[in-house]
């Protein structure tokens, strides 16, 4: 970082600007070996279940789609499918996500895909004053609301993470 305070805008950063949504960059320590969003959340000081992690997934049909979760959750395939209208999908390769996304893995941002795709947020996303999601590269997140992340992005809420009796509501 070029001097405190000075963060780099992303892609995903300058859009919420264009459509004057309101949001926070936050900086966190990045740790290549550890890619996780509980990192994240403990680089944060922040509760998991409000850090959320961007998943890209492709339907048997070939359709593309992103799932966005909890940080401590793990998609429900058969439930995503079902979502994005497809009998099966599947997580894509990750050597697959930067071509088709233009994020890496670590950096992944529901905003600024190169495609607009289908977005589907885990439901519990509006349990919360606000989220965080990645903001396009590895070591920012984007400290949103979740409305106008959901609103900005198109997406819908669903339940498409696997339940066990802890996340259970």
């Amino acid at each position: 970082m070029a001097h405190p305070g000075k963060i780099t805008k992303t892609n995903a950063a300058r859009l919420l600007d264009r459509a004057h949504i309101s949001y926070e960059l936050i900086p966190y320590t990045v740790d290549e070996n550890n890619l996780a969003a509980t990192h994240v959340a403990e680089e944060l000081g922040e509760d998991i279940k409000q850090v959320f992690k961007t998943l890209v997934l492709c339907s048997t049909a070939g359709e593309h789609f992103v799932c966005v979760v909890p940080g401590d959750a793990e998609v429900d395939l058969k439930k995503a499918a079902k979502a994005a209208g497809a009998k099966k999908a599947d997580l894509i390769p990750v050597k697959e996500l930067l071509p088709l996304t233009g994020y890496i893995r670590g950096g992944c941002s529901p905003v600024g895909m190169k495609k607009p795709f289908p977005v589907f947020f885990h439901n519990s996303v509006m349990n919360f004053s606000y989220v965080y999601v990645s903001a396009g590269i590895r070591g920012l997140q984007l400290r949103i609301s979740p409305s106008d992340l959901v609103g900005f992005v198109n997406g819908k809420t669903v339940d498409i993470v696997i339940s066990n009796s802890e996340n259970d509501v």
